[in-house]
């Protein structure tokens, strides 16, 4: 019997009669997306949990052992926020949330562009090979609360870096609203160049910059450097960076 079946798919297809192919599975993924390269995402899928407050439903996002990381086309993906319009930054006290708690305000994959580079974005994002078919916020119960450590950072590219801090790495998105404090004299300089000029008594940097002067001196440095941390965890954001010139 199972010769006959394949003996008849194969004078299907001689035959012109190609068999319709297996449609490829579409999933989905609960997560912080990150920009990642132009038109393209980053997100690790956590576990969501549902939380409703004042009629709406939130979300709360838990660490799923083992996740990896996906990287998502979203060139063509259907965006859809959870802001009355998709131009705005906050939601202004008005939120545009279905019975699910996601989006309902749709706009185009170009939204979702000016939307990551302002950091994570809480996102449940469909997907077929590789590629988001739909992406929609989601409002989160509250976020993590920051977290401090001193390590390393290396940079991956010009949003990111790696950390590494306790024998543990995590990668580090940033942004310009990230704060960046330089032991040098200039927000310029290479990275601990010549005499620290602005240090406090634990070796950090004191002098306020951007975070365009972190991507130019980790460009600098080429390596990994001394740096302490306050970052989002879960959503892996850095919130300020300390240039660090010497041991306490």
């Amino acid at each position: 019997m199972r010769l006959l079946v394949h003996a008849t798919a194969a004078a299907l297809v001689l035959g012109g009669l190609a068999l319709p192919a297996r449609a490829a599975t579409v999933t989905h993924a609960y997560g912080y997306a990150w920009a990642d390269g132009t038109g393209s995402l980053r997100i690790v899928p956590m576990k969501p949990a549902k939380v409703r407050r004042s009629g709406n439903v939130l979300y709360k996002l838990t660490p799923v052992p083992g996740a990896k990381e996906l990287k998502l086309d979203y060139t063509r993906a259907a965006y859809s926020r959870v802001t009355t319009a998709c131009g705005l930054k906050e939601t202004e006290g008005r939120v545009a949330l279905d019975r699910d708690g996601l989006g309902r305000t749709a706009c185009k994959p170009a939204q979702l562009t000016v939307t990551l580079l302002e950091g994570a974005v809480p996102l449940r994002v469909e997907y077929q090979d590789g590629k988001a078919v739909k992406a929609q916020e989601f409002l989160l119960d509250a976020w993590p609360e920051p977290r401090t450590a001193r390590g390393t950072v290396e940079r991956i590219d010009d949003a990111t870096v790696l950390f590494r801090s306790g024998g543990r790495q995590v990668k580090l998105g940033y942004t310009y609203m990230t704060s960046f404090y330089r032991a040098t004299a200039r927000c310029g300089d290479r990275w601990v160049s010549g005499r620290p000029s602005g240090v406090d008594k634990r070796g950090l940097g004191t002098k306020p910059c951007e975070a365009a002067d972190l991507t130019k001196a980790l460009k600098g440095a080429g390596r990994a450097v001394q740096v302490e941390v306050s970052y989002t965890p879960d959503a892996n954001s850095a919130v300020e960076v300390w240039e660090v010139a010497r041991r306490p």
